[in-house]
């Protein structure tokens, strides 16, 4: 099986946008990995992500801001050959981006922000309150490295290889 790197910009944008969630990765405050699935809005270069103003998460990007954040697609279990378990493994996508968190300050900024936000997951626009943007810590993070990789595809030699399968 192959797994292939993509650099086409309109491909990496359609793994982003397919997802419902990602996982950010980051280093705790005792320097350990901690990883948390967040919802998220993407926007050209930018990932913005919405929690409570505190936590082990704020606490460690407070630390030190640099995270990983991680998109997959849906995953397909495909095969070279049925009989060897070793020919076994998952179909699908991954996006990996880089970057560092900026917390947002400004209200109007938040607004906007939630908006490409709840974009991801509705079509209309929403108002919010004053209350509500003071209460809510809005993460933006500039995209500074991006890795796309598309993995599992069968090779063309493969008696399970169909014509015109697609590598995404």
């Amino acid at each position: 099986m192959k797994t292939i790197t993509i650099e086409e910009r309109q491909k990496v944008d359609e793994i982003i946008a397919s997802n419902d969630m990602c996982y950010v990765g980051m280093v705790d405050t005792e320097g350990f990995p901690y990883v948390i699935p967040m919802n998220f809005g993407y926007a050209g270069d930018t990932l913005y992500m919405h929690s409570a103003p505190e936590g082990k998460s704020i606490e460690s990007l407070e630390k030190n801001p640099n995270v990983c954040i991680t998109f997959c697609s849906k995953n397909e279990l495909v095969w070279q050959n049925e009989e060897v378990a070793c020919s076994y493994r998952m179909k699908g996508s991954s996006v990996i981006c880089r970057g560092k968190v900026v917390f947002l300050d400004e209200l109007e900024e938040k607004e906007k922000a939630l908006n490409i936000i709840m974009k991801q997951y509705s079509k209309r626009e929403f108002t919010y309150s004053e209350p509500a943007l003071r209460n809510v810590l809005v993460w933006k993070i500039e995209i500074e490295s991006v890795s796309t990789r598309i993995f599992g595809v069968r090779h063309p030699n493969s008696r399970h290889y169909k014509e015109g399968e697609s590598y995404y």
